[in-house]
């Protein structure tokens, strides 16, 4: 993935002047050791210079992490701690942030020592809350080293997200087609985030595709375009102007990211875009999702945050798929009850035209559009890869501003079911624990657009806490309630 950022944690311990600073050093070495020995060593970089007990130790603390190259910070209390020095620190660092505390570590040393750190997170909350600091704290954020170590690598992905979209650029082509405002919301919501907007003409993209035909790299990106499709490379004289059209993205992303590291793009697809370029794009934003450059459809501004969100959280492909049809009862009867738990209700098809990369199908062919080819000749609708996507485990999630520029987000973990759908696109089975009542008192409820973004694989503790540190209101954070929890708009009497 090279379009998501390495993170680098700095750990700092810090010590309030009235407890051994031994507490603090020892406990720091400890957990620096437990961590490389059960996780990447190049994470984190423990800090030598001072354990900080005092505004000039926590200059000094600020100036080495910053030398050292880190972009996120824990903040670990190995006793009580200083809380004026230590939310400073935090305040003055500019990236993510976390904050730890020891446990005691033994019954046998509860005299000299013992930190009383348990008592120290306390204050320091407080002081965060007092400076309008945003950090993480874990669920449970008090443990011994191996504990620790634990919450500072469930803490790396959610700080991956925050470098991201602190960097990140969206770069959109074409306003939404007609009948598609479900995928329009205010971008002021962008801005607070941290993401820069660069909204295009679709002419503008068509000009840029025009200067690169006859490209003298179309032929070595069509030889990686029929090695990926092998077998399933069913509309080979399309794969030239789809690789000009490949290219041409690639470097409009390098010519225009200015002062940003990493792009997500929200393409305009149709109804225009067939008949002009003569194929669809859906192929191509699957290529590109798969190397971290997400490319929503209908250009969907939030379904392409989104999806770079769940690209840096799961350093994997990711795709962004209609919540589409009803699994026919038939279906249900045959392929899933018995089989599976999971009700009718709970079952659904995400689906989309073919933008999802080829790694997450369980085969893939070149076709055309089908839905387009019912009205428009074939040959320009050719460009979809379509297949059934493979079974695992997902993330079913967006981030998304209201109309009223309030931000809100859903998360709900399920998987793909290993059913065949026997229908086209980019398409799978999905089963989430009682979504038909998600689906009612969420999605229909709050008014999210037909387009979820997927994760492969369960992120749904690194997404909710993503949200929270984002700013969005835990209230306005949804999830796939059980059956004995009813929605607050929910009929007690249905």
């Amino acid at each position: 993935m090279n379009n998501v950022p390495k993170v680098k944690v700095g750990i700092v311990a810090v010590s309030r002047d009235c407890f051994p600073e031994s507490l603090s050093v020892n406990r720091r070495k400890a957990l620096v050791e437990a961590y490389k020995k059960r996780y990447e060593e190049d994470d984190i970089y423990e800090c030598p210079i001072c354990i900080v007990e005092s505004e000039i130790h926590m200059l000094e603390a600020l100036e080495d992490i910053k030398k050292a190259g880190c972009n996120a910070l824990c903040v670990y209390l190995g006793n009580f701690g200083p809380e004026i020095s230590e939310t400073l620190l935090a305040k003055h660092f500019e990236g993510p942030k976390m904050f730890a505390a020891a446990a005691e570590e033994s019954q046998e040393d509860l005299i000299q020592g013992r930190g009383d750190a348990y008592c120290g997170m306390l204050n320091a909350s407080y002081n965060l809350r007092l400076r309008n600091i945003k950090a993480y704290i874990p669920e449970y954020p008090v443990g011994d080293a191996d504990d620790v170590a634990d919450m500072i690598n469930e803490f790396i992905p959610v700080a991956r997200a925050v470098i991201g979209l602190s960097d990140l650029k969206i770069i959109s082509f074409g306003p939404r087609p007609m009948n598609f405002l479900a995928c329009n919301a205010p971008i002021k919501q962008l801005y607070n985030l941290g993401v820069e907007i660069e909204e295009n003409s679709e002419l503008d993209l068509f000009e840029s595709f025009n200067k690169h035909e006859g490209d003298e790299r179309i032929s070595q990106v069509v030889s990686d375009m029929e090695r990926e499709l092998g077998e399933g490379n069913k509309k080979p004289e399309i794969l030239n102007r789809l690789a000009q059209y490949e290219l041409t993205l690639l470097d409009w992303i390098e010519a225009h990211k200015g002062c940003k590291k990493y792009v997500a793009i929200a393409g305009k697809c149709w109804p225009a875009f067939q008949t002009q370029f003569g194929f669809v794009p859906c192929y191509v934003n699957s290529r590109l999702t798969g190397r971290g450059i997400p490319v929503s459809c209908e250009v969907d501004i939030y379904g392409a945050l989104s999806e770079f969100i769940g690209a840096c959280i799961s350093e994997d492909a990711v795709t962004l798929l209609d919540i589409n049809n009803s699994v026919p009862k038939d279906m249900y009867n045959e392929a899933i009850e018995g089989k599976y738990d999971y009700k009718h209700t709970d079952v659904f098809m995400g689906f989309h035209c073919g933008n999802t990369n080829s790694s997450k199908l369980s085969k893939c062919e070149m076709k055309n559009q089908m839905i387009m080819a019912r009205s428009l000749p074939e040959e320009v609708t050719n460009g979809t890869l379509e297949g059934d996507i493979a079974p695992g485990n997902i993330t079913f999630y967006r981030l998304q501003s209201t109309s009223d520029n309030i931000l809100r987000a859903y998360v709900a973990e399920g998987e793909v079911l290993p059913v065949a759908t026997r229908s086209f696109g980019s398409i799978g089975v999905f089963a989430i624990k009682e979504m038909g009542r998600f689906y009612r008192y969420v999605l229909i409820e709050k008014n999210y657009p037909h387009h979820g973004a997927v994760a492969f694989g369960h992120y749904g503790k690194s997404l909710y806490d993503l949200f929270k540190l984002l700013g969005v209101e835990y209230n306005e954070i949804d999830y796939n309630r059980t059956e004995s929890q009813r929605y607050d708009s929910e009929n007690p009497f249905a």
